[in-house]
């Protein structure tokens, strides 16, 4: 007597369809669960006897085996009890296998039959539909979220003896529909941040503007207290909406660790994720026993804030530059080879020095010379190449904190700034899968769209020259600087927008710690407040 039926197994962000055949014969009673399960998998043979025998199932007592194919993907997880509680009746002739064959299931099991949700749901009805599937029967929790696939049916079931009963039609159940104005599916369950709460600053919020235009990586060095954190957590608030397509893709990460809340089903907002400096390599990227996805992996589409840079430890900094470049992960181990994606928007912050106070106007660095070199070279060369702007905060002077019942200006200001700019850039980019704005333009686009004009290319070779900027630097130099010609609806490269994305690269000239070190503060370029706004407005006291 044998029977099969379908689940799924998770390898990345995705689900491998798993057939769980079932097998009862003569001999001693015994439940035997093969095809390299481990731990939670191996005991399920426990909850599935005891959820059956308590719904008031009879099984007979003969010998169960359960193959879970493909042998040689490993299995975790809770979410094969469901399929194998369905096939041991199958095969033990109390319902017939041909319903069976039409869904793709999962879900865990309580002692009593009751269906306990699981994780990754979402990949599984994914591969339900790939597979040609009728649709999934998966816990009620979770229903919404299989919802979100297109041209499946999702089946809900709360209890064992309800799938049962849909399956052998004494009671149907109805297909779980989705209501796009339904509590797991609103976008944003809380207010973000405002940039109008950050006093001050106003070349500092420019710089985060151009990057939210364009897509690209930050680094913010300057004295404790200056803003630093404040700015960068605000960030996400003036960024556009994520697609549907990219909701989709950050759902599936969170799907498959488990993140989701009891009242979502779809990531909405651009995730934020900071981890802490103590954080490990595997933590960072992904990885680990089970080769679960990294902080890196769930920032995807969002932003990735990495304050106090020089703590993290170095060979954790070291493994953010190839997934920096690709926007996606590989993880070789001796079983699997897994890719996550991870295109993010890097935004670190850190001190200048030990004591927070080397190059700070009115302070005095308490540092020795050779301890403020080595803080810096904490974080290597290569790293900061791959970051397209470098810039110091200062402290906020008084008249900023001190003003009252004067504007600031709002998040809603910037972003719909850098909406209009992104939608150039959508355009854009509209034949080219993958490239969605102007930081994830390739090599072989940037002649095509980067047109400077002359005066600003002669202002980009002289900078070459003069602050020693690597080819890579001077690749994303010309996107920064069409990022800033989107957000202000440039044909081309102006020399304004070249002299604002060379000033944004700072701190990796090749005579700025020199410089700031042994020959006073060097003559800022700091067109900022020349070039913010077209013909020099000042359209908020911030900015001025």
């Amino acid at each position: 007597m044998l029977a099969r039926v379908r689940s799924g197994a998770l390898m990345g962000i995705d689900a491998v369809v798993v057939e769980c055949e079932v097998d009862m014969a003569l001999g001693l009673p015994y439940f035997n669960v093969v095809g390299l399960p481990e731990g939670a998998v191996r005991e399920s043979k426990v909850r599935v006897v005891s959820a059956l025998k308590n719904c008031g199932f009879e099984l007979p007592s003969k010998r169960i085996t359960v193959n879970l194919a493909p042998a040689d993907i490993r299995k975790e997880g809770a979410a094969f009890e469901l399929p194998i509680a369905l096939g041991v009746l199958a095969a033990a002739r109390l319902m017939e296998e041909e319903p069976l064959s039409r869904y793709l299931f999962g879900g865990e099991l309580a002692l009593d039959g009751w269906v306990k949700p699981i994780k990754g749901v979402l990949p599984l009805a994914v591969a339900a539909r790939d597979g040609g599937y009728e649709g999934v029967m998966v816990p009620a929790a979770n229903a919404a979220e299989a919802s979100l696939v297109e041209g499946i049916q999702v089946l809900a079931v709360q209890h064992l003896r309800e799938a049962v009963d849909h399956l052998t039609g004494e009671k149907l159940l109805t297909p779980f529909m989705r209501e796009n104005g339904s509590p797991a599916l609103l976008r944003g369950r809380q207010a973000p941040l405002d940039m109008s709460d950050v006093r001050g600053q106003g070349d500092i919020k420019t710089a985060l503007e151009l990057a939210a235009a364009g897509g690209h990586n930050v680094l913010l060095c300057g004295p404790p207290g200056s803003g630093k954190t404040m700015l960068a957590r605000r960030l996400p608030g003036i960024l556009p909406a994520m697609t549907f397509d990219e909701a989709l893709e950050v759902t599936k990460i969170y799907s498959v660790l488990g993140l989701l809340g009891d009242d979502q089903a779809l990531m909405r907002e651009r995730p934020f994720r900071a981890p802490h400096h103590t954080i490990s390599d595997a933590g960072l990227v992904g990885g680990g026993p089970a080769t679960r996805p990294g902080e890196l992996s769930l920032a995807h589409h969002g932003v990735l804030f990495l304050d106090e840079l020089p703590e993290f430890r170095k060979n954790v900094l070291e493994v953010l530059r190839q997934p920096l470049e690709e926007g996606s992960i590989h993880l070789a181990r001796a079983t699997q080879h897994i890719t996550y994606p991870c295109r993010v928007m890097l935004v670190a912050a850190m001190n200048p020095c030990l004591c927070g106070y080397f190059n700070v106007p009115g302070r005095r660095c308490q540092c020795q010379e050779h301890r403020v070199f080595d803080y810096h070279s904490r974080v290597s060369g290569p790293l900061l190449d791959r970051i397209d702007i470098t810039l110091q905060t200062r402290p906020v002077e008084y008249h900023h904190i001190s003003r009252n019942g004067e504007e600031e200006p709002p998040s809603t200001y910037y972003r719909e700034r850098v909406e209009a700019a992104r939608e150039r850039q959508r355009f854009r980019y509209r034949d080219e899968p993958g490239v969605h704005c102007n930081a994830q333009m390739p090599v072989r686009l940037l002649h095509r769209y980067c047109k400077p004009s002359p005066l600003a290319e002669k202002n980009l070779q002289m900078a070459m020259h003069r602050f020693g900027l690597s080819a890579r630097a001077h690749d994303r130099i010309l996107k920064l600087a069409l990022s800033r010609a989107d957000l202000e609806g440039h044909d081309r490269i102006e020399d304004e927008d070249m002299l604002l994305a060379i000033d944004c690269r700072q701190i990796d000239r090749r005579d700025w710690l020199h410089a700031n070190t042994f020959g006073g503060p060097p003559p800022r370029q700091d067109v900022f407040s020349q070039v913010r706004r077209p013909g020099g407005n000042s359209r908020y006291p911030g900015d001025s």
